[in-house]
């Protein structure tokens, strides 16, 4: 094809959004002469035409990428972008971890550091920025694996030829299990949490994590050209400059592993790793970088490594971790407050699983602080959240909250000082049940107007959307049990349902006494509902038996309550382990491992069920 055509092809490829007077300026053509090309190029099918509003991207097909390629082959700093848009959310990580170290008795990511082993510490980074779709391939001794792998839900591949291949043909055997973007990461490394997340946060799609040069003895030193990656070896001399070393986080696009799939199809040496394959796969393709110059690292690759992770790199990376953490706490509040970083100090972790809690004393007086945990705002409206929660507030039913941000999820709360939080069995108690209701019935009766209502027909229409976004799986009667439970909604209009106030998420662990009161925390889940909403939770959540429930709701009405209320309670008890079935499945399908509880919730509903 003539030269003026390819330079075309390759002007649009590298930018979709230029306009044929964009594409005339850059090509230095006349925009009558780029009307012609765009519509022989057309007409070839090498491009097509995007329309967004009056916005025409041109995009080139997958003939036009292919004419390109061919058109790159004796130049291989021209790269081809196989991606047409920016950087894409990482969903899924996979772990290389079959390889064996004559040294040790156990895999390398198994192996004791003073807080965790290497590979949980791994794993928990990951979780921290919202991935939990894991892939580890292993190979030796694998069983080793299995315990953790079950606890935490992660997909288990194995390499039987372990001994004598290299990673890329267990990289290869995850093919089946990768559907998307992913990060590949190997077992054997240690390094700080903020590798992950910069990682994330870049924009190329395909890229290797590099940093200077550690002198370990086993690097893969690189060279970098023009922005991509153009050479790598573990020999020096075969390269003309050292922009750094591998560590062996990389972030590999659906569309470059694909790539790097179709070149290892011809691969007659098993002993191949990824990062050649990789390599491979650059010379026609965009492969980025990322070069963390500042970064606290170790790879474990004898006992000698392994002692000095463990002595000197895992302290110091916790020092750093603890410190960088302090300051993001630090400017959080600081941005929310407008306060002087002086007046915060006494930052101590307070628990949490979904979310993070920090009590801290900010000018003399103690306050939690809340984080809100990576994925929760799809299922969590933080501006509904914010409102109700002044409101609850307001009323004294809640604790004082000094900052709630609609965007991030964080949240400034006053401490509550000697504070005791309810389990299910101390709920069980007569006394406390006094307290629980007697907060509950503030609440319904207090005439606060929440501005959203909490539907719980609508939430299980929105919970099955969210689980098909997640790739889950409903259970295998669902649709026949969601019938019934719809069935549900026309039962409740001839049951007197009043819509109040309702906190709607009333586990124990929201309730939290000191010796003057009790407090009813967390409204995240809040909305107009029908109390009953709130009492079926708490009979739920606590494991009450059914004089435990009789006991709770009698002390509620003050007497026996009406068969009206105690059927709305049933209904809604089934109700709710239904839609917590589904929500148990969304969290599983995204990496969580819930055991029996979704199931059991799901049998549960099914079996009240026949009591309607």
């Amino acid at each position: 094809m003539d030269e003026e055509y390819l330079r075309l092809l390759s002007i649009i490829n590298n930018d979709k959004n230029l306009s044929q007077r964009g594409l005339s300026s850059k090509a230095d053509i006349s925009i009558g002469k780029i009307n012609n090309m765009i519509k022989n190029l057309m007409e070839e099918e090498y491009v097509y035409v995007e329309k967004s509003g009056k916005r025409l991207s041109y995009m080139l097909s997958d003939d036009g990428i292919s004419l390109l390629e061919a058109s790159f082959k004796d130049n291989h700093l021209k790269k081809i972008i196989l991606h047409e848009g920016g950087k894409k959310v990482i969903k899924q990580a996979v772990i290389l971890a079959a390889g064996e170290r004559e040294e040790f008795n156990v895999p390398v990511g198994m192996l004791p550091l003073p807080d965790e082993t290497i590979i949980e510490r791994v794993l928990d980074i990951l979780e921290m920025n919202g991935i939990k779709d894991v892939i580890m391939v292993t190979g030796y001794k694998s069983e080793h694996y299995e315990e953790i792998a079950k606890s935490r839900g992660i997909k288990i591949v194995q390499n039987p030829k372990y001994k004598w291949t290299g990673t890329m043909p267990s990289l290869a055997c995850a093919k089946d299990f990768i559907k998307d973007d992913f990060l590949l990461i190997e077992s054997d490394l240690i390094f700080e949490d903020r590798v992950i997340e910069a990682v994330i946060k870049a924009k190329k799609r395909d890229l290797v994590v590099i940093t200077n040069e550690s002198g370990s003895g086993d690097e893969a030193f690189v060279e970098i050209r023009k922005g991509h990656l153009f050479k790598m070896s573990k020999d020096k001399h075969q390269l003309n400059k050292i922009d750094g070393e591998m560590i062996g986080v990389s972030k590999i696009s659906l569309d470059v592993f694909n790539k790097m799939l179709e070149e290892f199809k011809y691969n007659t040496n098993p002993y191949l790793n990824y990062e050649y394959s990789l390599l491979d796969v650059s010379r026609n393709y965009d492969i980025g970088y990322l070069k963390l110059d500042d970064i606290i690292w170790g790879e474990v690759d004898n006992r000698e490594h392994y002692e000095k992770v463990t002595k000197r790199i895992y302290p110091r990376i916790k020092r750093r971790e603890n410190q960088a953490k302090e300051a993001n706490i630090k400017a959080s509040i600081v941005e929310a407050l407008d306060i002087d970083e002086d007046e915060i100090s006494n930052i101590i972790p307070s628990g949490g699983m979904t979310n993070k809690n920090y009590k801290v004393d900010i000018k003399d007086e103690t306050y939690v602080l809340r984080i809100a945990g990576a994925g929760t705002d799809d299922m969590i409206n933080r501006i509904e959240e914010k409102k109700n929660s002044i409101l609850a507030s307001s009323l004294n039913i809640d604790t004082e909250i000094l900052c709630l941000d609609e965007v991030s999820g964080l949240k400034i709360a006053k401490f509550i000082k000697n504070a005791e939080t309810l389990t299910g069995e101390s709920s069980k108690k007569e006394e406390n049940m006094k307290l629980t209701t007697g907060i509950l019935k503030k609440l319904h009766r207090s005439g606060l107007k929440f501005e959203n209502t909490f539907d719980v027909f609508e939430k299980i229409e929105l919970y099955e959307k969210l689980l098909e976004k997640a790739k889950g799986k409903n259970y295998e009667d669902y649709y026949e049990v969601k019938e019934k439970v719809m069935k549900l909604q026309n039962m409740l209009k001839d049951l007197d349902v009043e819509i109040l106030a309702s906190h709607n998420d009333t586990v124990p662990e929201n309730f939290v006494k000191n010796e003057e009161r009790i407090y009813l925390i967390d409204w995240e889940y809040s909305g107009m509902n029908d109390p009953m909403w709130d009492l079926a939770a708490h009979s739920l959540e606590c494991n009450f038996s059914k004089k435990d429930e009789e006991l709770f709701l009698n002390i509620y009405f003050d007497g026996e309550p009406e068969e009206k209320f105690k059927k709305r309670v049933l209904i809604y008890q089934i109700c709710q382990d239904f839609l917590w079935a589904t929500w148990t499945n969304i969290k599983e399908a995204k990496g969580d491992d819930f055991g029996s509880y979704g199931i059991d919730r799901y049998n549960r509903a099914k079996k009240n069920l026949e009591l309607i």
